[in-house]
């Protein structure tokens, strides 16, 4: 186990080993740069010397070209140009050297900035970034067992098993004009990235990869030892000739400038909230409005149109008074107040 440079965004440790092959043909490099911090595995491939001489170069070209890239550009560009030096720098060499023809190497390369990380591969080998126990992000592998994924004939672990997951679609050293994949992901404080080749990822299913390496009862540097070394018992458990297996894990300090989304439950969440509150505040000024229409306007203010005509003529208004104090005093002693008030009112509506 190896612990890596210090850094202002990560805390960082590797391991590689030999598993079960006569050489170890994988890389991995880590440096400060202008651009931030730069991490890389690459996985070496080819005949005697041609493996490890591939992967070594590329790390060793992919680190430069960054430490050495135009800073008025994008990590992004910048990166994608230091993959494609290397790519350039193994060809180069396999021309010189007539015995490491057909030599490439797969690449992982990640930069984490004061923004965001910034990934790079070709081949598959992995990059992770892991949030508490989640997987939240992992590059796609270029192999042919993996497009038979992405077209749903096979399952993932169905393309781990298979004999031909080794069989990569895109590397370093083939071809002159290199694809190189880039992904830009935000990160917070706390979230573990994994950079490893396939002999890593392809011991253990991927369910069993994601809890052994997101255990943070374990400090960093024993569990990066600990996988390398479960993951070697596996392979001698299985066969003597287990693959090399190489990873690199690290933690972020700080949150990136860029933001996580939140998640679309959280949003769903958010959104039952405001729409609760709206409907509130709404039911609210409604039964306000009704309350003010209900309010009971006083009698001294009802003014009728037969008041109104019965204030023109006094002398009827005299009259009718008279009228009914006559007729008061000739009802019978036995007339409740409702028959004086019902005979009063006919009188005046006349």
């Amino acid at each position: 186990m190896v612990t890596l440079e210090n850094n202002d965004y990560t805390t960082a440790f590797a391991d590689s080993r030999i598993g079960g092959r006569d050489e170890n043909q994988d890389s991995f490099g880590a440096a400060n740069t202008p651009l931030g911090y730069l991490m890389t595995v690459c996985d070496g491939m080819g005949g005697g010397p041609g493996g490890l001489t591939a992967s070594t170069i590329a790390v060793d070209e992919i680190i430069k070209g960054v430490k050495e890239a135009d800073p008025e550009n994008t990590p992004a560009n910048n990166l994608i140009r230091a993959v494609r030096r290397a790519n350039k720098a193994i060809i180069d060499r396999a021309q010189e050297e007539p015995d490491l023809q057909g030599m490439g190497s797969t690449c992982t390369a990640v930069i984490i900035t004061s923004q965001n990380a910034v990934i790079a591969h070709v081949g598959d080998s992995r990059v992770y970034q892991f949030r508490g126990n989640k997987k939240i992000f992992r590059t796609f592998d270029h192999s042919m067992v993996f497009e038979l994924v992405k077209n749903k004939v096979l399952t993932e672990e169905q393309a781990r098993l298979a004999q031909q997951s080794n069989v990569i679609t895109r590397a370093l050293g083939i071809t002159d004009d290199v694809d190189v994949e880039i992904d830009i992901v935000p990160y917070k404080q706390g979230d573990r990235f994994l950079l490893c080749s396939d002999g890593i990822h392809g011991s253990m299913p991927e369910k069993e990869l994601i809890k052994r390496a997101t255990d943070k009862s374990i400090a960093l540097g024993k569990l990066v030892d600990q996988i390398a070394t479960n993951v070697d018992e596996i392979g001698r458990s299985k066969s003597a000739h287990h693959d090399n297996l190489t990873l690199i894990m690290a933690d972020t300090l700080i949150d990136s400038i860029d933001r996580v989304p939140i998640a679309n439950r959280t949003k769903h969440i958010i959104y039952i909230i405001c729409l609760l509150i709206a409907i509130g505040l709404l039911f609210g000024i409604v039964k306000m409005f009704k309350s003010c229409g209900n309010e009971v306007i006083p009698s001294a203010v009802i003014i009728d149109n037969d008041s109104i005509a019965a204030a023109g003529d006094t002398s009827s208004v005299a009259a009718s008074d008279t009228a009914n104090v006559q007729l008061n005093d000739t009802l019978p002693p036995t007339q409740d107040n409702a028959d004086v008030t019902n005979n009063s009112n006919q009188t005046t509506n006349k």
